[in-house]
C-alpha cells in the first residue's frame, strides 16, 4: 500500500493483557505501560499518542527523575492521563529502576544516549521478564545489551527491543514484508535489498546528536570499539556464521539504476544507514538466515533524477562526512554544539506535523524477481512519526503479545519481536515489479 500513515492502531478495541499466560505475562502486574524519560520532549510525545489511542482499560504511569515535572507533564496530556501513576527514578537509581521493571508489563524509554543512561533499566527489565523498548540508534550500546541480556532475557522471557523508531523500523519491518511476500510467492532467496528514502521532511533530532557525539568519543579513544561499529555484522548473534559478502559500504554513492531500473539519478548516502543495516542483518540472523544465504542490504536517500544529481549526492556525503570530522575535532565540535539542537528540544507542534517522509524498498530474488514495498508516514521522522512508532510499539507488546511471533524472549529486533506491524493503520506491502 501506497499510503500508511502511524497516526492510530489497528482497527478494532484490545482488551488488557492477561495475567495468566505463559511466560513473563504469568506474573500479574499493577501496570500495563510505563513510560520512562515522560518529561523529556519525545517522551512526552509518546505520552500524549498513548493517551490518544490506548484503549481506555490500559494502565499507564509516566516515569522520571522529577515529581514536579512529571506532574507538569501530565497535567498538559488532558484528561485521560489524570490518573496516571507516577514514578520517580534516576537512571542509575538500580533499586528504584527495578521496582518500576517488577510493576510494568512494558517499559518503554526515551532517555539517552543509551550508552549514558540506558543499560540499567534495560538490565532491570531483563531479570524482570519485563518487555523494554527503546529509541536507541547506538551501535555500541546495543552491542552492549546483546552481550549483557540477550541469555537473561531468553531465561526470563523478556523482549528487549531497541531501536523502535524511525531507526530502525522502517528499515526492519520493511525488509520483514518483503520477506513475507517472496516466501509466499516461492520465488526464492533475497539477495541484493536497499531501502530508499526517496521523500523527507524534518530535522535530526538532539538527542540523535548526543547519542553520535558519545560514539565518536568511544571510537576515537577505543579501537577495538571502532571496529565493531565499522562491522557490517557486529548486531549479529553469531559473527562466525555470517555470508563473506566482500566490502558493504554504507556511505558509497550509487546509482539509482544499479538498485531498481525504476529508480533514476544518483543516491546518496542515508546517515543512519551505519545502524539500521546492522540491525535487519542482526533480524536475518536470528531467523536463521532466513532472508537469504546471499542476503546483501544497504540504504540510501535519492538526490533527484535530472543532471544535477550526481552532484546532490556528493554534496550530501560530503556534508555527513563534515558533520561526523566536525563533531570529532573540539574546535568545530564547539561551534556545532551551539548550532545543532540540543538533546530534550524539538520543534513546534506546526513543524512536526509539516514533517513526513517515505521510504522504498527494493530486492531481487536468487529466481530473477522484483519486488517493491513502501512506507510513507505523515509528521517529522524524528518526533511525531517516532513517537507514535515507539507508543505503538509498547502497545503491542503490552496488548497484544499472545498475537505476536513466538519467540523464548531476548535482544531482540523490531521485526523479530513483531511490534512493528504495529506501528501503521495498515501494514505495508510488497508487489512484484
Amino acid at each position: 500500500m501506497d499510503d500508511n500513515t502511524p497516526d492510530s492502531p489497528k482497527d478494532g478495541p484490545r482488551d488488557r493483557p492477561h495475567d495468566n499466560p505463559a511466560g513473563p505475562r504469568s506474573r500479574v502486574r499493577d501496570l500495563d505501560i510505563v513510560v520512562y524519560g515522560a518529561t523529556g520532549f519525545v517522551g512526552e510525545l509518546t505520552a500524549a499518542h498513548l493517551a490518544a489511542a490506548a484503549p481506555r482499560s490500559t494502565r499507564i504511569a509516566l516515569a522520571g527523575r522529577s515529581r514536579e515535572r512529571l506532574e507538569a507533564t501530565r497535567s498538559r496530556l488532558g484528561e485521560r492521563a489524570r490518573d496516571w501513576p507516577l514514578l520517580v527514578a534516576d537512571a542509575h537509581d538500580t533499586a528504584a529502576l527495578g521496582g518500576i521493571a517488577a510493576a510494568a508489563h512494558v517499559v518503554v524509554t526515551t532517555v539517552g544516549p543509551y550508552a549514558r543512561y540506558g543499560m540499567p533499566l534495560a538490565h532491570a527489565c531483563a531479570a524482570a521478564g519485563t518487555d523494554y523498548t527503546d529509541l536507541s540508534g547506538e551501535v555500541l550500546f546495543v552491542r552492549d545489551s546483546i552481550d549483557a541480556h540477550h541469555e537473561l532475557a531468553r531465561g526470563t522471557g523478556a523482549r528487549i527491543v531497541h531501536a523502535c523508531g524511525f531507526d530502525s523500523v522502517p528499515s526492519d519491518i520493511g525488509v520483514h514484508v518483503l520477506h513475507e511476500r517472496v516466501r509466499a510467492d516461492g520465488a526464492g532467496e533475497m539477495t541484493g535489498t536497499a531501502l530508499v528514502l526517496t521523500s523527507v521532511r524534518g530535522g535530526i533530532s538532539g538527542g540523535t546528536i548526543d547519542s553520535l557525539r558519545g560514539q565518536i568519543d568511544t571510537m576515537r579513544t577505543d579501537r577495538a570499539r571502532r571496529r565493531q561499529v565499522l562491522d557490517p555484522y557486529t548486531l549479529s548473534p553469531d559473527r562466525a556464521a555470517e555470508p563473506d559478502l566482500g566490502r558493504q559500504s554504507d556511505f558509497a554513492l550509487l546509482r539509482g539504476s544499479a538498485v531498481s531500473p525504476a529508480l533514476r539519478g544518483t543516491l546518496a548516502p542515508f546517515v543512519m544507514a551505519p545502524f539500521n543495516t546492522r540491525v535487519v542483518r542482526r533480524s536475518n540472523a536470528l531467523r536463521g538466515h532466513a532472508y537469504g544465504s546471499r542476503f546483501r542490504y544497504r540504504e540510501a536517500m535519492a538526490a533527484g533524477r535530472g543532471p544535477l544529481s550526481p552532484l546532490i549526492a556528493a554534496g550530501t556525503a560530503a556534508g555527513i562526512g563534515g558533520l561526523l570530522a566536525g563533531l570529532a575535532l573540539p574546535p568545530t565540535r564547539r561551534l556545532l554544539d551551539r548550532l545543532l539542537p540540543a538533546p530534550g528540544t524539538g520543534p513546534d507542534e506546526e513543524t512536526r506535523e509539516r514533517g513526513h517522509f517515505t521510504a522504498d524498498l527494493f530486492t531481487t530474488t536468487t529466481t530473477g524477481a522484483r519486488y517493491t514495498a513502501r512506507f510513507r508516514a505523515q509528521g517529522d521522522p524524528g518526533y511525531r512519526a517516532t513517537a507514535v512508532m515507539l507508543g505503538q510499539s509498547a502497545l503491542a507488546l503490552a496488548l497484544d503479545r499472545d498475537a505476536l511471533p513466538d519467540s523464548p524472549g531476548g535482544v531482540l529486533t523490531p521485526c523479530w519481536s513483531g511490534v512493528s506491524t504495529d506501528c501503521w493503520s495498515a501494514p505495508p506491502t510488497a508487489v512484484p515489479r
